[in-house]
């Protein structure tokens, strides 16, 4: 347990640093028992609980309250098992994303879900916000690869969703766990598919002269019957200061471009490659790059995965945003963010895991400057109702959190929101694991409703009181 503030001051915030809380305390459990007893003994006192993972989440979710325990699992970090026969691994909580896919690798087989700090963030923290990556889009996100949790509620009783025979009886309470934020179960045990690695892997870079035809181009690909391995977009912004950063080869005179991946057997790839390149000419690329071997496909890979440190070089601070929209709405989506960069006054390159609409536009600003964190909060709130009225939502793989909670009030009507918050009640009736996150209140959308009449805002995040 750390109760000191030089050994709490580190567990402030997780990777949304405009927000910040030193936490109480700190438990550091090392087995279930002892998680059990965190939980039973804080349920017993009226104590809140946030759990953490490594603290690579963008939304405020490990947010720790500032009279409550910041519950970490950073200590479970073991791999129980990996059965190469069934495709299943088993690990705790604490065990790192690419840990999984290394583990298994002995064997022909890895973990799909890849997000971008896969070398960092943790499979329990993936389970908690129902993390993507690159080639989620054929491979799907973690609900579609995880198969059992085992945990506890916030009273301590023993949980265990799913199954790793082929299903599972009753209601399919694993699915609503997976990107639950932390506010139903603490998890000390995730069971996983394997997948056979693919045989071959190739990837198109393909640049356009003007980004509105990149978003046509994605839509193109999917409405021609091909699900790429990966479809990724990136603008010139972007794949400037990636370049900067990596070296990955990009076409930095590219209005955009986007990364299309296909992968199986040889056979299958050359024939996916072909078909692609031809919706993408029709589309409109100017140039296109085919990876020759599998050092130049990693390269290219490696500037969209370093695009976040790549932006943090440019930059005192950014702010990461999640939305996702129709496939169709991308460049209509694209142009408005550039009428909010001039309205706000501040820079913004995008990324975009394009392949099923999830955008990330990463807006540059000052945190020692309270102004620019004003009109960064506000930027990020035009952009996520914008998402809302195009028929997207808030979030597709970074959750809500702290963030995105004024946003709830306009994706949702009051009476889904009370259906939210019943569930919560169903597995924390005192409402003490992770308060504050996800869902509002239906108080704080009334004052957010009044806000907008009046033409302000509130402030995306207030800090959790209890």
């Amino acid at each position: 347990m750390l109760r000191e503030e030089e050994d709490t001051r580190p567990y402030e915030c997780d990777g949304l640093t405009a927000y910040r809380q030193v936490p109480m305390v700190v438990a550091l459990p090392e087995t279930e028992e002892q998680v059990q007893r965190v939980l039973q003994t804080c349920t017993a006192m009226g104590v809140p609980v946030v759990p953490r993972g490594a603290g690579t989440g963008l939304s405020g979710g490990a947010l720790p309250p500032g009279n409550g325990v910041l519950l970490s699992m950073a200590k479970f970090m073991r791999i129980v098992r990996v059965d190469s026969r069934a495709r299943v691994a088993v690990a705790q909580p604490g065990v790192r994303n690419a840990a999984i896919s290394e583990a298994a690798a002995p064997y022909g087989l890895y973990y799909a879900p890849d997000p971008s700090s896969q070398i960092a963030c943790t499979i329990g923290g993936n389970v908690a916000e129902n993390s993507g990556g690159v080639h989620c889009l054929k491979y799907g996100l973690t609900v579609h690869n995880v198969v059992r949790v085992r945990g506890f509620t916030m009273s301590g009783e023993a949980i265990e969703l799913g199954s790793e025979a082929p299903d599972a009886p009753g209601y399919d309470l694993l699915a609503l766990a997976i990107g639950s934020e932390g506010m139903l179960i603490v998890v000390t045990e995730v069971a996983v598919k394997l997948l056979p690695k693919p045989q071959c892997a190739r990837v198109i870079m393909a640049s356009f002269d003007d980004v509105g035809k990149a978003g046509q181009a994605v839509a193109d690909v999917i409405a021609a019957g091909i699900i790429p391995a990966g479809l990724e977009m990136m603008d010139q912004p972007a794949t400037r200061a990636v370049e900067q950063f990596v070296g990955a080869g990009y076409d930095l005179q590219a209005a955009a471009i986007l990364l299309c991946e296909s992968d199986g057997t040889p056979e299958e790839v050359e024939d996916e490659i072909a078909r692609m390149q031809a919706v993408l000419e029709r589309s409109g690329a100017a140039r296109m790059t085919v990876s020759r071997d599998e050092a130049e496909r990693l390269r290219f890979w490696s500037g969209r995965k370093a695009a976040f440190p790549a932006v943090g070089r440019i930059s005192p601070d950014y702010y990461c945003m999640d939305g996702t929209i129709p496939r169709k709405r991308l460049g209509e989506i694209l142009q408005f963010i550039a009428q909010m960069e001039a309205k706000y006054g501040l820079r913004c390159p995008n990324v975009f895991h394009a392949g099923d609409g999830n955008l990330h536009p990463l807006i540059l600003f000052d945190a020692n400057d309270a102004d620019e964190l004003r009109r960064t909060e506000l930027f990020a709130a035009e952009v996520l109702e914008k998402c809302i009225e195009v028929g997207g939502t808030i979030t597709g793989e970074h959750g809500v959190g702290v963030e995105k909670i004024n946003q709830m009030c306009v994706q949702f009507q009051p009476d889904e929101l009370e259906m939210f918050q019943a569930v919560k009640a169903a597995f924390d009736p005192a409402r003490l694991l992770n308060p504050g996150k996800a869902v509002p209140t239906l108080a704080r959308c009334a004052e957010y409703g009044r806000m907008h009449v009046r033409g302000g805002k509130l402030p995306h995040a207030e800090l959790p009181r209890f």
